[in-house]
């Protein structure tokens, strides 16, 4: 007699979804070093809204297929709580990215040019740029598209929209410009020298004030020797007055 083998039940809660396969972040330390600034500067951007932006992190975007992800190396979400994520699940979290950046080389440039772009396109992600800090096969080193009826078409002008920033190429980086001010949102090494710079300019106030409280301090002590000598002198007078009379 045949023995029945009952399959187990798979529920979505038993489905493991893997938040690393074990892969290099990236190809090279500049490609790292920019993900990881680019990470920083938008972090410190949107920390006052309901956004969070995460790198180098699964992306699952099809519930109960694991197999269905894919990892860019930043994306920003909006309208999710902060904070980071072991991995990032669409059904979860009720919101898909809205912007994905890719730091490309040769290496990677028909798997960023061909599945990644096609991927963003159907998950609907309305942002997708392309940034070749070496320039190895991107001229310009930064290119960006913006998802118009489920198709990229070419940003101009390297504006971004969804973030509300102007991208520029800054040597290996990425700069990013407000577009409502101009202001140049500043990487962690120039908030350092910034905060260095506002604290020798404190340092050089508080010298200046304890100057010139110094040299009140002075005068206020020069006043108060002359009123003394000038009390002193008319005592004198006094003196002389109750003893011979008037001054001639």
């Amino acid at each position: 007699m045949a023995t029945i083998v009952t399959p187990p039940t798979i529920t979505p809660q038993s489905i493991n979804y893997p938040s690393g396969d074990g892969t290099p972040v990236a190809e090279t330390f500049d490609h790292l070093y920019v993900i990881l600034i680019t990470i920083e500067v938008l972090r410190q951007y949107l920390e006052d809204i309901q956004a969070c932006v995460l790198g180098n992190q699964f992306l699952y975007y099809s519930q109960g297929f694991p197999r269905l992800k894919c990892a860019p190396d930043v994306m920003v979400i909006f309208g999710v709580e902060p904070g980071s994520r072991d991995s990032y699940k669409i059904w979860d979290e009720g919101e898909i990215p809205r912007v994905v950046f890719e730091v490309t080389s040769p290496g990677t440039r028909d798997k960023d040019e061909g599945f990644k772009k096609d991927l963003y396109a159907q998950i609907g992600i309305e942002e997708y740029w392309q940034f070749d800090p070496k320039g190895q096969w991107i001229e310009e080193k930064l290119r960006g598209y913006r998802l118009v009826d489920e198709t990229y078409v070419p940003i101009a002008g390297s504006e971004s929209q969804a973030l509300g920033l102007r991208l520029e190429v800054s040597g290996a980086l990425i700069s990013f410009y407000r577009l409502d001010n101009g202001e140049k949102l500043l990487i962690p090494l120039e908030l350092r020298n910034k905060a260095q710079h506002l604290q020798d300019e404190l340092t050089l106030e508080q010298a200046r004030l304890l100057l010139e409280q110094t040299r009140s301090q002075e005068l206020e002590d020069r006043s108060q020797e002359l009123e003394n000598q000038l009390n002193q002198a008319q005592s004198e007078i006094d003196r002389y007055r109750n003893q011979f009379g008037d001054l001639p």
